[in-house]
């Protein structure tokens, strides 16, 4: 274990919109270090989403993400030789990065042609509540629910 508790970084916020959790979304979407190439997809893939919905996309981003994520998980813990699933309420630093992370595995595992026409799509079901991303949010609570009799093991 670490002796002391990792500073927090300090993230410069976008040049397009000037918002922290959208550089956070790029962070994440971005492979290889090419963090150009992250922000020119999820630009573009906004833009696709105010062409298809006529609504804004920035908007319509932070919909879908407040969709996904979740506000309760499990997590496995021992007691007596016996493996429980133990329902506990999700930080909220936590509940943006495991959104985001959702949002963009759905997103690639889509069968659409490009990052930016499969990032919008699911962009665009996760703000109507649809799409894989939200459907695994309310797996996630499903689970949480069926297990809330092991609560009491909670640590």
């Amino acid at each position: 274990m670490r002796k002391t508790k990792a500073k927090k970084r300090i993230l410069l916020p976008d040049p397009k919109f000037s918002d922290t959790l959208v550089t956070r979304f790029v962070n994440s979407l971005m492979e290889s270090g090419k963090k150009d190439k992250a922000f020119r997809v999820f630009y573009e893939a906004l833009a696709v989403v105010e062409k298809r919905t006529e609504q804004n996309g920035l908007e319509t981003w932070k919909k879908a993400l407040d969709n996904v994520m979740p506000g309760v998980e499990v997590k496995s813990r021992r007691v007596g030789g016996a493996t429980f699933q133990i329902p506990q309420e999700v930080r909220p630093e936590r509940k943006v990065a495991v959104g985001m992370k959702w949002l963009i595995s759905y997103s690639r595992l889509r069968n659409e042609k490009g990052m930016v026409q499969k990032l919008a799509s699911e962009i665009i079901a996760a703000a109507k509540e649809e799409g894989a991303a939200f459907k695994k949010k309310e797996d996630t609570h499903k689970m949480a629910e069926a297990n809330k009799a092991f609560a009491h093991f909670r640590f």
